[in-house]
């Protein structure tokens, strides 16, 4: 493994531009939140007299909304809160073992920022590019400033395997639209041949903070969370620390790692999950994505008949790059509404079925027991992402996407912006995969993989002594064997939302008629156009279907 206990050298010197011997750099953590393989770290240590190790706390992220469906702020669940703050707190330890620490502020990052600039008479901005349209416009009003005033800025490209940018440009202009075609033009990283540092030599110290309010990363109670009872410990642990010793444990199978093939990985595993579980890590930037790899490669050279992408590790690694490139090339790539690349649906909107998707309510215990899964942990296996996705949207419930898209961006630990709106613009057959026929089904999908139910008895404890005959469709179970199971359907666990078979046809057709909407109008639908098939195939179902029978939800 090219690995080097010495400074990084990830990016030749003479790639750096000149910089100013002796002055003041500051380092703004975001994501990146590691000391290894950290080019903007490297960078900014480099000829410095003081470093200034910054994150900027932003209420707007943090702060309790005590409306919300969940515990959390407006934006982010508390599980995702816990995990970055965990990751600050490693992140500081971190820093103080080479002679720094990490400064923590509290306000809007862009004025924080700006305020710090100048207070600290800073000669060399650094940070990692993101992507991300927040950040975009964020990095933007930063920079502007920072260019006036005559502050270097150094932003490398290290949340990605490759520079988006370079990619679309690859491919005149625009982002290639399936992980093929973006893996062949992609090849191989420039970087891999180099040596990814594992711990940079010395940080310089902190100067004078002047008059700016430095605090030690808060506690969720601190950010005004009250003690929330628990009745298993979180799963995930924030922190670069945490993240390399998970990373050695999952290498440490070498021909796991070289036979590793997503598709037959199982969504049930809960003892003992049947991925890495590596990807809140990755979202923080915790772990490198470039050392995690090259570990990959290393392993696979001692195998001759190891899987390949895009099934295999790296394939997954390719497909988070590629789901970066699509989203960075694609205007609004996180609505339905002005993307070209999505196509438009008419989505029923229903926030009844929607909360009881939400919650856990629908009656389905393979759906249910998902939910209650991404709840407690923050995380699910991909394949039950697909089978709940499907059914909100094009299997069963047909509600849009982007409702369904809110949901996992406040619940999951490792939601990302690009993975996240891309995975649901691809399981609701509104791009990428337009097989919309092909449905996950909420009964069938997940005996496959568990037909004694394990996984439905401890996420859904309600139903822990339903026999395994019912244990998918408890409402067919006769009274008798409800009642010695201490759970009635329609009372104890709902009786389900919908009928699958008539819904999932229902759906099939709706997608039909969307489908030829959008060939005949070539992508261009207006909003008319979509107001108008959303009356024809509501009245259509009205004439044909008797209407749809939605129990009284519990």
């Amino acid at each position: 493994m090219r690995l080097s206990s010495q400074t990084f050298t990830c990016f030749s010197p003479s790639s750096y531009p000149n910089m100013t011997s002796g002055s003041n750099s500051l380092m703004w953590f975001r994501k990146g939140l590691r000391i290894h393989d950290n080019p903007a770290l490297e960078y900014a240590a480099k000829n410095s007299t003081h470093v200034y190790p910054l994150f900027v706390i932003d209420p707007h992220y943090m702060k309790p909304d005590p409306t919300a469906f969940s515990p959390g702020s407006n934006l982010a669940g508390l599980n995702r809160i816990r995990f970055l703050l965990e990751s600050l707190v490693d992140l500081d330890s971190n820093l103080k073992k080479l002679g720094s620490r990490l400064l923590v502020l509290h306000g809007e990052p862009g004025e924080v920022l700006i305020r710090c600039l100048k207070e600290w008479d800073i000669k060399r901005l650094c940070f990692e590019y993101d992507t991300d349209p927040y950040y975009q416009a964020l990095d933007a009003k930063v920079q502007s400033y920072a260019l006036e005033s005559g502050i270097e800025i150094f932003s490398p490209v290290s949340h990605t395997l490759f520079n988006p940018a370079d990619i679309i440009q690859k491919n005149g202009g625009t982002p290639p639209m399936n992980c093929l075609s973006f893996s062949k033009l992609a090849g191989e990283p420039h970087w891999l041949s180099s040596s990814l540092s594992t711990t940079p030599s010395v940080i310089p110290p902190v100067g004078d903070v002047g008059n700016c309010e430095i605090s030690e990363v808060p506690t969720v109670k601190q950010l005004g969370y009250d003690d929330i009872q628990e009745d298993e410990p979180p799963v995930f642990k924030g922190g670069e620390s945490e993240a390399l010793r998970r990373l050695r444990e999952s290498t440490k199978d070498k021909k796991w790692v070289a036979t590793f093939e997503k598709p037959n990985t199982d969504p049930s595993a809960f003892i003992k999950p049947s991925t890495t579980m590596l990807s809140p890590y990755l979202k923080f930037g915790c772990l490198s994505l470039r050392y995690f790899y090259q570990c990959i490669k290393e392993i696979e050279k001692e195998f001759k008949n190891h899987t390949s992408p895009p099934v295999s590790l790296l394939g997954q690694l390719f497909w988070r790059d590629f789901f970066y490139t699509v989203g960075f090339g694609t205007p609004n790539f996180d609505r339905m509404r002005g993307n070209k690349i999505c196509r438009q649906i008419p989505w029923n909107n229903d926030d009844e079925l929607l909360a009881a998707w939400r919650d856990a309510r629908t009656g389905f215990p393979w759906i249910d027991a998902i939910m209650v899964q991404l709840r407690k942990w923050g995380w699910i296996h991909h394949l039950a992402r697909h089978s709940v996705a499907c059914f909100l949207t094009r299997g069963d419930l047909f509600i849009h996407w982007e409702k369904g898209r809110d949901v996992f961006e406040r619940l999951l630990v490792d939601s990302d912006w690009a993975i996240n709106n891309g995975n649901w613009l691809w399981l609701s057959c509104s791009a990428f995969f337009y097989q919309y026929h092909r449905i996950y089904s909420p009964i069938t999908f997940g005996k496959k993989y568990d037909p004694t139910g394990a996984y439905i008895r401890h996420f859904l404890p309600v139903l822990k002594d339903m026999p395994k005959e019912y244990i998918y469709e408890p409402w067919t179970a006769p009274l008798s064997v409800q009642t010695k199971a201490k759970c009635i359907i329609g009372k104890d666990y709902p009786k389900p939302v919908i009928s699958h078979e008539t819904a999932s046809k229902e759906c099939k057709r709706k997608m039909a008629e969307a489908y030829d909407l959008n060939k005949k109008q070539n992508g261009i639908v207006s909003d008319e156009d979509l107001q108008n098939l959303r009356t024809r195939v509501e009245d259509q179902s009205q004439a044909t279907v008797p209407r749809r029978l939605k129990q009284k939800l519990i």
